[in-house]
């Protein structure tokens, strides 16, 4: 059996994208992977410049406009806030071409932040990787254990979910109306995750131990693993256990007030998702809830 090489397959796209940072050169580079033909980029910044050059050499540097003008799948790789007004400007150039495919890769907007560039007879989708980019080759392979969140209008869905399939990775609806939640979540998740695990590393530096991430990577390498597993089900702890006094404890050596009220914060939750799950007895829940409530001021 003869196997067609990926660039000669028919229905390949000339894709282009606008912002090489992390993630927009890797998604142009991963299209070209999968046969595509990674056509023009847009890079402003000496590092994305040389990012486009490293991952897709074969790929023109050109303003914006000109990127738009040249593709039929043009990848919006830029950051939540700046979406808006690219997309605008990107429209009143008068450079869109009817039936070009526009893909952001924004976690915090769906298909309807699109709009002018719909209205001038493109085709909307919004493609967010769920992962951490380094804007190396390395994010390539990456990308094969990850999801993308996929909101389109329901002529698009299939479109949308093929290029994520093609790219390597995992599609998931999302419908247009939840995207700010499921937005929320992942920012909840991830970007927390790291402000937890570097304030415990400084609090172990603060103690006197020498590597403290090397202390840290095998207790929450296992609990984060339990938590995808189990659920509220792997909560331990002081907390999960209602020792009210070893937390009385924690909270009198936390010095900084905003460290001490994340504490209060975090633990309250967590007693609260305990409780609910069951694994929290209401006995001990209480004394542990007035102590929080005692220093958080709540």
């Amino acid at each position: 059996m003869t196997v067609t090489p990926p660039g000669e397959r028919p229905a390949r796209l000339a894709v282009g994208a606008i912002g090489a940072g992390r993630v927009g050169a890797v998604l142009l580079a991963a299209l070209a992977r999968a046969g595509h033909r990674a056509t023009a980029i847009s890079a402003v910044s000496t590092a994305s410049r040389r990012r486009a050059e490293d991952l897709v050499p074969q790929a023109a540097l050109m303003p914006p406009d000109d990127v738009l003008a040249c593709c039929e799948l043009l990848l919006l790789a830029v950051p939540d806030d700046e979406l808006v007004g690219l997309v605008g400007g990107l429209a009143a150039s008068g450079r869109a071409r009817p039936g070009t495919l526009v893909a952001h890769t924004s976690g915090a907007h769906g298909a309807d932040v699109l709009e002018p560039l719909t209205r001038a007879g493109c085709l909307p989708l919004a493609l967010h990787p769920v992962m951490t980019f380094t804007g190396t080759a390395i994010d390539l392979e990456r990308l094969a254990g990850a999801c993308f969140g996929v909101t389109a209008p329901d002529a698009l869905r299939l479109a949308g979910e093929a290029l994520v399939i093609e790219m390597g990775a995992e599609p998931v609806w999302i419908p247009e109306q939840v995207r700010p939640l499921y937005h929320a979540a992942l920012a909840f998740g991830a970007n927390n995750l790291v402000t937890v695990v570097n304030v415990a590393a400084d609090l172990l530096t603060d103690a006197g131990v020498d590597e403290p991430r090397r202390m840290l990577a095998p207790l929450l390498g296992a609990a984060l693993d339990n938590a995808l597993r189990q659920g509220d089900a792997a909560l331990t702890g002081p907390v999960a256990r209602g020792d009210a006094g070893t937390v009385r404890t924690h909270l009198g050596v936390l010095a900084e007030p905003e460290l001490r009220a994340a504490y209060v914060a975090l633990s309250r939750l967590t007693a609260l998702r305990a409780l609910a799950a069951g694994t929290l007895p209401a006995e001990r829940a209480e004394p542990l809830l007035d102590v929080l409530a005692e220093r958080g001021g709540g």
